[in-house]
């Protein structure tokens, strides 16, 4: 049986897969944040849930990688005060290519 490491270098290697998988970056880039952001500030699913006057199902949603939906600026900043942070929305120049 693979490893989780071993299946992830197998999977990049077929044609497509990387580029699907860089494309889900920014998103997977946000899921982290939240959860660092909520693991530093010892609270639960529920009790984020509760400080955000939602259920913790909504917040399952917000900590994963749905696809369905994506969240508000709202949303994000209500969040962002349950876990005692503020939110910050940056837009960070690409490296450009030599030559470019």
């Amino acid at each position: 049986m693979l490893t989780h490491d071993e299946l992830k270098i197998k999977a990049l290697q077929r044609e497509g897969v990387k580029d699907v998988y860089d494309a889900l970056e920014p998103e997977y880039a946000v899921i982290r944040e939240l959860l660092r952001a909520r693991q530093a500030a010892g609270l639960t699913q529920t009790q984020v849930a509760e400080r955000m006057h939602t259920k913790s199902p909504a917040v399952a949603r917000l900590e994963s990688l749905s696809g369905k939906h994506s969240p508000s600026l709202g949303t994000l900043t209500k969040y962002a005060e349950a876990v005692g942070c503020k939110l910050e929305i940056r837009l960070v120049p690409r490296p450009s290519a030599k030559g470019a």
